[in-house]
């Protein structure tokens, strides 16, 4: 997987306030690197995750 490019991706969503999809396609991602074994996108997917999270508390949060 093109760690990257995904994460492109999946900003592209954030930016534009779309965090379902932004979430689920990192959810995705995780789940393949998941498959394939590879820690390091693994740990890289959970940040993501966790920066969306972060960024809708942030939005909306009281």
């Amino acid at each position: 997987m093109d760690i990257e490019a995904e994460s492109k991706i999946i900003q592209s969503f954030v930016d534009k306030g779309n965090y379902h999809a932004a979430m689920n396609i990192a959810i995705s991602a995780l789940n393949d690197c998941r498959r394939k074994e590879d820690q390091l996108g693994i740990d890289v997917f959970l940040g993501v995750i966790r920066g969306i999270a972060e960024t809708m508390t942030e939005e909306f949060g009281s």
